[in-house]
């Protein structure tokens, strides 16, 4: 009897390198009827969002070194070996048909020791600037995923695949009308131009404190705001909210489970410049003002917003420049063919149908 064939998918450590993974494990299991494992870190998120979503996880012990954690790098080459040894490990009892990469600690040892014991080994890279692990792997994969162009600079030309990144399904799939969503938002009204501030799942301090100290002035206009701030962030503007009366134009969330509703009810979007994000946008059509974080490995959110931002598909502030935020979202809010022309171009960067594109490869290479 011929065996059931399996994938083993690695990735995680943020929802940029979860949900791209999700997103190929369930356009494969449209394809066919295999098994699908993943392997992600220990202590990450991957951990409790892949469960929650369907699918096994095992972690490994293994984390990236940290600057000036001298004690913690220290024992990185011990995580390394005791990670490739429970990699080792997975692949003997899993017999995968192949293993497929999207970033985060745990890809590099699990496609490491795929590619040693012969077993296909697929890459996708969401950013313009690809990390270091993607980088030092694309030599041991079959082919890599990108989501921009030019990005045979990074990776063997002949191996790279310009497909998109994957994204969830449902993202235009939300028919309720804005009246229905206002209140799903706990909103006043579905006819206000409605501004949505994307701070991602643990909270951006430089976009929450701007708000906190410029909230007051925006809910006089005739604007409505969504503010997800973060589990990190949603006391303290909480507490700013609620000093003002809790407004009916303003719709605090600590973190946004429904984004299919959230894209539908914007008009604007303000949010980091993850990979995640800007394809989820492009794919809503949604007009975006982009503040990269200065705080990721090799500045990468900077280089994908000016992507799009040279394209005329968003506008790019940097966080030094932010606070210029409020004359910026004002001047798009009042001007709607600004914000059309965004929007259309934005559009055009979409690439809707990565996942089921890259899980068509993986699995007709396979065969």
């Amino acid at each position: 009897m011929e065996k059931r064939k399996s994938y083993i998918v690695s990735g995680g450590g943020t929802g940029g390198h979860i949900y791209p993974a999700l997103a190929i494990a369930n356009a494969i299991k449209k394809l066919e009827d295999a098994d699908i494992l993943f392997v992600g870190a220990k202590g990450k998120m991957e951990m409790e969002k892949v469960p929650k979503a369907g699918f096994p996880i095992k972690g490994l012990w293994i984390s990236g070194l940290q600057r000036g954690k001298i004690l913690v790098n220290l024992l990185f080459p011990l995580k390394m070996i005791i990670s490739l040894l429970e990699a080792f490990r997975i692949i003997l009892a899993e017999r995968p048909t192949a293993v497929v990469g999207t970033g985060g600690f745990a890809s590099g040892p699990m496609a490491l020791m795929a590619s040693w014991m012969g077993v296909p080994v697929y890459i996708q890279e969401q950013n313009s600037f690809p990390g270091i692990t993607n980088r030092q792997l694309a030599r041991f994969a079959k082919k890599v995923f990108v989501a921009y162009p030019k990005m045979d600079r990074f990776f063997p030309k002949e191996k790279v695949e310009l497909l998109g990144n994957p994204i969830r399904e449902d993202l235009k799939s939300d028919n309720r009308s804005k009246t229905e969503l206002a209140g799903f938002f706990g909103l006043a009204s579905g006819e206000k131009k409605t501004l949505l501030v994307l701070g991602g799942s643990l909270g951006a301090r430089a976009i929450n404190n701007f708000w906190k100290d410029n909230i007051e002035e925006f809910v006089k206009l005739d604007y409505q705001i969504i503010w997800q701030c973060g589990r990190f962030y949603y006391e303290e503007c909480l507490a700013v909210v609620e000093g003002m009366g809790s407004p009916d134009n303003v719709s605090l969330q600590e973190f946004i489970y429904d984004m299919p509703a959230a894209y539908s009810m914007a008009d604007v979007v303000i949010s980091r410049a993850g990979a995640l994000s800007i394809s989820e946008l492009s794919a809503a059509g949604k007009p975006a003002i982009f503040i990269p974080s200065p705080n990721v490995a090799e500045n990468h959110q900077f280089k994908n917003a000016q992507v799009l931002a040279e394209a005329d598909a968003a506008i790019l502030l940097e966080e030094s420049d932010i606070a210029n935020l409020y004359a910026r979202c004002l001047s798009l809010l009042e001007d709607d063919e600004a914000m059309e022309n965004l929007a259309k171009n934005n559009a055009i960067m979409a690439k809707a149908h990565a996942a089921d594109a890259i899980a068509k490869i993986i699995v007709n290479d396979n065969q």
